[in-house]
């Protein structure tokens, strides 16, 4: 719980003590007697306070802790259910609490008319020898508010009782009990499914052949945290009952030790701050323990932003300027290859595909066709010459050996007497 809202309880505390001063109540007492190691759970409702439900939605506030305190103990805890209206204090009084008196203090609010109460809850804590042998399960089809129905409590005991575990007649009792969620289970992807509940049972007595048998049968899946596909030998008698377990999380446990050590227990972390200093923990009236007790100021954790802010910036520095690097490089290349082909390109002189024509005559009548000398053999006595008519100094075709047509022969004009000239070596002036 964090400082600010320790501030919101003790003030929300402080208010309603006030309130109820200020209007006269009187405070009411009631004790109830618990075990230690053994679950103890009390619903708070508005019967308790001469109060009559009216149907009005969370029109009851309650607010429980250490008489004198802002908090609960570490091993109690509270919560509200608004499916049944109602508040639940719960836990399981570990074994250093034998012999004690642990008042609790519950303050309620009225919200239609403003009133407050005040109860003194006393719980008397008995000793009681721990279970030596415990059975962890986990229930999916049932929240936790539903299993602080002592007849669903009961028919999961006979179970045990009556067919998987006689021998644990006598004692068995419930040890622990909690929603699956609050111990780290994923909530339902659907909000009408149930949440689930870790249940603890135990006894002094031994496990029997069956209870052994069904261990063997499941320790296959161990290795597995969930799964609500798995069915054993035992699953119809336990959803005759109105139980659908998840078998990847039953375990059979044997021990001696105190009942904090087990799995999931709420008290599991005071064995990793055992080491705590001992000025810390004052020792008040009735011997009583858990008190909370505000932690020193060397004791609260400090943050160093500068640290995650120096990380924040160096990690994407660090990725762009390799990126920046990288594509450097390849435009330098890419920039090279196309400098070396472009040189290649202009001091490489490639001759051009020039489709060239002449004029041949086929007879002396025929008119004049076109023919291509793309194919036509290279002729020394064709070739050019700087005396022909058509060489001009410098001209930039004499590179591309181009060739000057024939002129067309001449044709008769007039009369076969009149003195023309013809080219075909028949004819003569």
């Amino acid at each position: 719980m964090d400082k600010m809202s320790k501030k919101t309880v003790v003030l929300f505390a402080a208010l309603l003590t006030t309130a109820s001063l200020a209007l006269g109540k009187e405070t009411t007492y009631k004790t109830d007697d618990v075990s230690v190691s053994e679950l103890f759970s009390l619903r708070i409702e508005p019967r308790m306070f001469n109060w009559t439900y009216e149907g009005l939605s969370e029109q009851f506030l309650y607010r429980s802790s250490l008489e004198g305190y802002p908090d609960l103990p570490s091993w109690i805890r509270y919560m509200y259910s608004p499916e049944y209206h109602s508040g639940f204090l719960y836990g399981t009084p570990p074994l250093r609490t034998a012999d004690t008196r642990v008042p609790i203090e519950i303050i309620a609010l009225n919200r239609l008319t403003y009133e407050t109460k005040r109860l003194i809850l006393m719980l008397a804590i008995h000793r009681k020898q721990p279970a030596k042998h415990v059975i962890q399960m986990k229930i999916d089809n049932l929240n936790w508010v539903h299993m602080m129905d002592p007849g669903r409590i009961e028919n999961l005991k006979n179970i045990f009782r009556n067919d998987l575990w006689p021998e644990s007649r006598p004692d068995l009792h419930v040890i622990f009990m909690d929603s699956a969620v609050k111990l780290g289970a994923r909530l339902p992807l659907r909000p009408q499914q149930r949440e689930g509940v870790v249940v603890h049972l135990g006894s002094s007595a031994e496990f029997s052949k069956r209870m052994l048998e069904l261990q063997e049968e499941v320790k296959p899946l161990y290795k597995i945290s969930s799964c609500t596909y798995k069915r054993t030998s035992v699953q119809t008698t336990f959803e005759n009952s109105g139980f659908k377990l998840d078998w990847c999380a039953f375990r059979m446990v044997a021990t001696e030790d105190d009942i904090k050590a087990l799995p999931h227990h709420p008290n599991e972390s005071h064995k990793h701050g055992a080491g705590r200093k001992e000025h810390q923990h004052y020792q008040l009236p009735h011997s009583f323990p858990d008190k909370w007790d505000a932690p020193l100021k060397s004791e609260v954790p400090e943050r160093n932003y500068s640290d995650e802010i120096a990380i924040s910036f160096a990690i994407p520095g660090m990725i762009f300027a390799l990126l920046l690097c990288g594509l450097t490089i390849i435009l330098c290349f890419q920039h090279e290859k196309l400098m070396q082909k472009s040189s290649r390109t202009e001091y490489s002189p490639a001759a051009p595909n020039v489709q060239m024509v002449h004029y041949s005559p086929d007879d002396i009548k025929s008119t004049i066709k076109l023919k291509s000398l793309r194919d036509v053999p290279f002729d020394d006595t064709h070739s050019i010459s700087p005396t022909d008519s058509f060489y001009r100094e410098g001209s930039p075709h004499i590179g591309n050996m181009y060739m000057r047509p024939k002129p067309p022969p001449y044709k008769l004009a007039g009369n076969a007497n009149s003195p023309t000239l013809k080219r075909n070596g028949n004819v003569e002036m």
